[in-house]
């Protein structure tokens, strides 16, 4: 990255406390008067740089379950600052839910998808009904979860999409009525991420599948509550859902990946 002719740069690497390096990692730049005046998203080496005008400033790293790091730096015009290695320690308010089994609140739950048209815009949808319990076990890699998703239930806000999407075309909820995800082991790769493997069945066929889980801590409110969200990649073809049309030139009129995402809350039952 070149230095620019108005000011200078600074840059750092973001790494854990093993000091391996964090990938995804938040760092902003803050001037005197406390002023935002850069942000960048550290890359897959932990990397990140920015450019800014000459004076002082305050840099702060941010990953999820790990404590922010602060740190003070002086930037001159024409050169370049390396901070070197920012080490970000665990959080450890954020390690693992209180054990116990867990009820998924679906008024304050969704499940999401993306799907690509025509190889040009994107179309959202989500599942309206759906219920499932998260097992928190005393051994967290002993943990579990199962969900059912009402496959009628599917929601893109246009009428006629939403019923083909139904049809034997796609889900075909008259002979699939419901998709079953159950896990079969947990783990936790660093900070608050997780990584649930497990099985989906969808259209009659079950397939492997991993969530990329992040925690996001528990809190009281009409019961006591844990938090997470979560993404995974699905290809229809795996659940021989193939309905296809191509376009000219060979463009797919609906992609073969969906992209999935989760926002989950639980509810304490039993411990």
């Amino acid at each position: 990255m070149p230095i620019p002719l108005t000011g200078g740069l600074v840059s750092g690497e973001v790494r854990d406390s093993e000091g391996k390096p964090l990938p995804g990692a938040d760092v902003s730049i803050f001037d005197r008067s406390n002023k935002r005046v850069a942000w960048s998203e550290t890359d897959v080496y932990g990397f990140f740089a920015a450019a800014v005008m000459p004076g002082s400033y305050r840099i702060r790293a941010e990953a999820g379950g790990y404590q922010s790091f602060h740190e003070r730096t002086e930037v001159e015009w024409g050169t370049h600052n390396a901070l070197g290695k920012l080490t970000l320690v665990p959080d450890e308010t954020l390690t693992v839910p209180t054990s116990g089994l867990y009820e998924i609140d679906p008024e304050h739950s969704a499940i999401r998808f993306i799907a690509r048209h025509i190889a040009m815009s994107r179309v959202y949808g989500q599942f309206m009904e759906f219920a499932g319990q998260i097992y928190i076990a005393p051994r967290f890699e002993d943990s579990q979860v199962e969900v059912l998703i009402d496959a009628a239930s599917v929601f893109t806000n246009a009428e006629k999409r939403d019923a083909h999407l139904r049809s034997a075309d796609f889900l075909d909820v008259a002979r699939f009525p419901k998709l079953h995800f159950t896990s079969h082991r947990f783990s936790r790769p660093g900070g608050n991420r997780w990584l649930i493997d497990g099985e989906l069945t969808l259209h009659g066929m079950t397939s492997d599948v991993q969530l990329d889980a992040t925690y996001l801590g528990m809190q009281e409110w009409n019961g006591m509550r844990a938090g997470c969200t979560a993404t995974t990649e699905l290809h229809r073809e795996h659940f021989t859902v193939n309905w296809q049309q191509i376009l000219a030139r060979g463009v797919p009129v609906v992609g073969s990946t969906i992209q999935i995402s989760l926002d989950i809350q639980g509810i304490l039952q039993q411990r």
